[in-house]
């Protein structure tokens, strides 16, 4: 399909279809590349996330499906906003939402998708990574919708937030070699590992989470098991901390409110 820029219904109806020389060197070019343990989403350029088609590349981290978890969490405490009618008048102002550290802008434009009265902004450090998303917003029709900022994490972004999403980098070097070999050897290092321990990136994201959401606004985490519970101290004292499990039952997501 990739080879051939069809669907796979064209490849069922078109069985006696042979493959021009260039097509096939394509098509053994990308074989060759994944024999190397490059993910086959780096190799066509694409990656499926809550129901749209993402462009991603080795700047960014490629979307997975526990991350849609880090996605539903966030609609559950802004459930009123969803869809285009008008939330009741005991709701609060139109809220403001920010993803950090965006990547391919997955989690901040499959939220525009389904928050339309809701203002989103997104950062990353990463001036690669903010290109792609721009250029995934613009292919989904939400480039309006979203406010893309060059940032580490929260500097220099004009608050108050209603909400904090984030799926930072959260695997420690001490754990590199138990980590897959795609995944340490392709995907972005700076995405993926935040320091020794793996909880060097949220350390210093709580604590701007805290300076920039209003009281009682929510903080949604993604995480891993293995750096949970030490998540989980990072946000002592805040109310209503929630851990989502993700379909394997590995803690994934982190929740919890910014105290009044």
């Amino acid at each position: 399909m990739f080879t051939l820029q069809c669907d796979r219904a064209y490849l069922y109806g078109h069985r006696e279809r042979e493959l021009s020389d260039e097509e096939q060197a394509r098509y053994d070019e990308a074989l060759a590349q994944r024999a190397q343990g490059v993910p086959a989403q780096y190799i066509t350029g694409h990656q499926e996330f809550w129901g749209m088609d993402f462009l991603v590349s080795p700047s960014v981290l490629i979307p997975r499906p526990e991350t849609e978890h880090v996605v539903e969490r966030v609609l559950e405490v802004l459930g009123d906003w969803r869809g285009e009618q008008k939330p009741p008048k005991n709701i609060f102002a139109r809220p403001r939402l920010v993803d950090v550290g965006t990547g391919s802008g997955c989690i901040a434009l499959a939220l525009a998708k389904e928050l339309p009265q809701v203002e989103i902004h997104a950062t990353d450090i990463s001036a690669e990574a903010l290109e792609l998303a721009r250029a995934n917003a613009a292919r989904l029709n939400l480039e309006a919708r979203v406010a893309f900022h060059q940032s580490d994490l929260l500097a220099g972004i004009e608050p108050p937030f209603d909400v904090v999403v984030s799926n930072p980098p959260y695997v420690g070097l001490a754990e590199e070699d138990q980590v897959q070999l795609e995944v340490r050897k392709f995907e972005p290092r700076i995405a993926v590992f935040a320091g020794q321990t793996g909880l060097e990136t949220i350390a210093r994201l709580v604590p701007q989470a805290y300076a920039v959401l209003k009281p009682n606004g929510w903080f949604v985490l993604e995480m891993s098991g293995t750096i949970a519970e030490k998540a989980q101290t990072l946000l002592d004292g805040w109310p209503n901390l929630q851990v989502m499990p993700d379909l394997q039952g590995i803690p994934r997501v982190l929740s919890a409110q910014r105290p009044s």
